[in-house]
């Protein structure tokens, strides 16, 4: 007969050996996660240029990292099924071994152009066929390697979940360092190679573990699940929750992204930094004594979540510390919520991979809603107010202080809802004070909704509707001064807002606006003949002055290209005889643009239009060179640059491209980011001059605006007068100050800039 040893007689690891695997197991987390989440920012910083830099890229690479990452986890769950130890072992490290000889990170050569729709899923299978399989293997590792710590025998075995929080930690400063130390230190080339060498470590460390693992006694590893095999199973209703808790703050995480980003830049700055707060949640809420405790951010979610409908009440022109910090700092207290719930329901270890499998999948459904599905369903940015009012429902259920009073609230708060929406449809002095005030109604309902959860403990869905309301009341008492129509394509949401007064009909993008045009005069009567372009494009500013200087310069018609549609305001620059090329990327905007009912200019000044559809850098590139006499870049979205359209190279694109004394025009109005000088560096890299304009047109009420406006030419004489103009100032470039190029851009630096200016 053979004997059984009792747990008693089992022969327990070393001090030494435990210290061994908490070192080797924490660190292959740790540069797991690290590689993990910073290859999000390298790789998609390196797929912008296809697709024009718009912010949108970044969401839909978020949908397929989640997918990835959900993928990982199945995976991983998958292997720790299996009974042997060896087997999962050997088939993930094969894994990583096949993943590694698809490095250093690059661009699939053969999946060739964007298609001119279906942006989103065209991206996704870039980023699957150029990153999906080192991608997958790294995604499987957080808890394929927690499993593996289970059965290792350390004595911290049973309760694994410190290691999650090791890796969100090596995932928040991943992230945190890139825009910080990263990107404005090293070229995209430097930052692949040592990704891969940081690939190549993670191989041995994860080798480590399993030889840990191997060497560990079976009877060891079998008695650490005595303690919970007797847990019953989560039921289906907590895993949905699950999922549901996992999948509000991954949606909100890509709607408060593109929703910063549209107003500053498509740049791993702003990408990364609602992200590491994300990570930063887990970090906090996996944590054995939190930090922040679950109750403080149970009781600050209503207060954030009226936060947040106090930020969009307020609308317009927010300062860059508001939009930044306001917009982050609520989501980052919802996302504790929601995230110290599911830490509070974890279930036992036994059940460690399913729980993460719940928690990816969540994550996964939430982007996809936020970055595929409501682009395509919305015609404004609805997923935001959407994803807030469900944030509610991820409070735990409630015991009401005052059921007596509590359950007359909902004919209460019906009785708000009509009193405050029926006006929205109609005309008269009370529609007009809710218009006026609406950040104070908004604001009072968002407060109601604060009240009812923390004084009065009211249930979830009671504090859901009221916040429904005051985001409701936004919409229906938008802070545009007019009627507004909204029209959303893969590269954001434009606004064709027609003034009270009936005026001007303006088009924006974000809090910017991006074109205008003069319907009616002062007397009301109708403008007639052809428009007069304003905005930024009037005679008298920076790009009307440089279209008339090279104009008198060569004194016969011009051929210009024009990168960027906008309104369609420079076809009416153009003079008879003269040949004016069009490139856009975005097929609404043309659309927009050529409507009759928004805009006239086109129909006016251009009925031929037939623009070049596709990213810029692409299509123009293809221009025959030495063609243009002048090249106007005015490709930018709100104040999101594209910022492949501001390097080196392609300077190098528009010079190659210029007629012998031919110039190059960039508009580089920005609220945010300081331009003039990267414009003037990459210029000089190219051996051209540059001229600076920028000047306060003092007529904003008229719809012309100051601009910021930089030529460039071989030589003085190719911009004529401009050379000797004192509204014009030839700039050297700034000393110390990096030249951007497709492989180094700095927004940290542009955006110092201009807060150091004071502008």
């Amino acid at each position: 007969m053979t004997s059984i040893a009792s747990p008693a007689a089992v022969a327990q690891p070393s001090a030494a050996r435990n210290r061994l695997v908490l070192v080797v197991y924490t660190a292959a987390i740790f540069v797991s996660a690290l590689l993990l989440f910073s290859v999000q920012p390298l790789f998609t910083k390196m797929v912008l240029p296809r697709l024009g830099g718009s912010p949108a890229v970044w969401s839909v690479a978020m949908v397929f990292f989640q997918t990835l990452l959900l993928a990982g986890y199945a995976y991983a769950h998958f292997l720790t099924q299996l009974p042997s130890r060896v087997l999962p072992i050997a088939i993930h490290l094969l894994l990583l071994g096949f993943a590694i000889l698809t490095l250093p990170l690059s661009i699939a050569s053969s999946w060739g152009d964007p298609p001119s729709s279906g942006y989103g899923l065209w991206l996704l299978g870039l980023f699957t066929v150029s990153i999906g399989l080192p991608f997958f293997a790294l995604a499987a590792n957080n808890p394929l390697l927690q499993a593996w710590f289970v059965r290792s025998g350390h004595p911290a075995a049973p309760d694994p979940y410190f290691l999650y929080a090791s890796s969100n930690i090596g995932s928040f400063l991943a992230l945190l360092s890139y825009p910080l130390l990263i990107e404005p230190i090293f070229s995209l080339r430097v930052q692949n190679l040592i990704w891969t060498g940081g690939y190549g470590l993670l191989i041995a460390l994860i080798a480590g573990c399993g030889v840990l693992l191997l060497r560990s006694p079976v009877i060891v590893t079998s008695l650490l699940h005595t303690g919970d095999s007797n847990a019953p199973a989560p039921r289906w209703l907590l895993r949905l929750r699950w999922i549901f808790l996992a999948a509000v703050p991954s949606g909100l995480l890509i709607a408060v992204t593109a929703h910063i980003s549209t107003d500053v830049a498509a740049a791993p700055l702003l990408w990364v930094l609602p992200l590491s707060l994300y990570l930063l949640t887990w970090v906090l809420v996996f944590q054995s004594r939190p930090l922040l405790p679950h109750k403080w951010m149970l009781a600050l979610q209503p207060l954030a979540i009226a936060g947040v409908v106090v930020l969009l009440a307020f609308g317009g022109e927010q300062n860059l510390a508001l939009t930044l910090g306001g917009h982050q700092l609520c989501f980052f207290i919802i996302a504790m919520a929601c995230h110290g719930e599911l830490a509070r329901t974890r279930p036992p270890a036994k059940y460690l991979t399913g729980f993460y499998v719940a928690l990816s999948f969540g994550g996964m459904v939430g982007g996809l809603f936020a970055g595929l599905i409501a682009p395509f369903t919305f015609s404004w940015v609805a997923e935001y107010p959407i994803l807030l009012a469900l944030a509610a429902l991820c409070r735990p259920a409630a015991n009401e202080r005052l059921p007596r009073i509590t359950r007359w609230y909902w004919l209460l708060l019906a009785v708000i809802a009509l009193a405050l929406l029926v006006p929205a449809g109609m005309t008269g002095k009370l529609t007009t004070y809710l218009e006026d005030h609406r950040v104070y109604v908004a604001g009072a309902v968002g407060v109601l909704a604060v009240l009812l959860a923390l004084l009065l403990n009211g249930g979830r869905w009671k504090v859901f509707a009221t916040a429904a309301l005051a985001l409701v009341l936004i919409r229906a008492y938008p802070a545009d001064d007019g009627r507004v129509e909204t029209v959303r394509s893969f590269f954001g949401v434009h606004k064709i807002v027609v003034t009270s007064d009936g005026h001007y009909h303006v088009l924006m993008h974000g809090t910017t606006i991006h074109g205008a045009q003069k319907y009616l005069n002062a007397d009301g009567s109708k403008v007639t003949g052809r428009p007069e372009p304003i905005t930024y494009y009037h005679k008298d500013g920076g790009i009307g002055r440089a279209i008339t200087a090279i104009r008198e310069r060569k004194g016969a018609p011009l051929k210009v290209a024009v990168i960027g549609v906008g309104a369609g305001t420079l076809t009416c620059a153009a003079e008879p005889g003269e040949i004016w090329k069009f490139f856009e990327i975005d097929q609404t905007m043309i659309d927009t643009a050529s409507d009759p009912k928004y805009f006239s200019y086109i129909r006016n000044c251009a009925p031929d239009f037939k623009p070049v559809i596709g990213d810029a850098r692409l299509t123009f590139a293809k221009e025959p060179d030495g063609a243009y006499d002048l090249i106007i870049v005015d490709a930018y979205s709100s104040d999101a640059i594209p910022i492949h359209l501001a390097t080196e190279e392609a300077m190098a694109i528009y010079k190659a491209k210029l007629a012998p004394q031919g110039a190059v025009v960039m508009h580089v109005s920005n609220r945010h980011l300081e331009l003039e000088s990267v414009v003037v560096g990459i210029a000089d890299a190219n051996d051209l001059k540059s001229w600076v304009y920028n000047e306060d047109s003092g007529r904003d009420d008229e719809y012309i605006f100051s601009t910021d406006v930089v030529i460039s030419a071989r030589e003085d004489a190719d911009v004529g007068k401009l050379a000797s103009s004192d509204k014009w100032t030839e700039t050297e470039p700034t000393d110390g100050e990096r030249v951007w190029t497709d492989d180094y851009s700095n927004i940290l630096g542009a955006v110092y800039r201009r807060l150091r200016d004071g502008e």
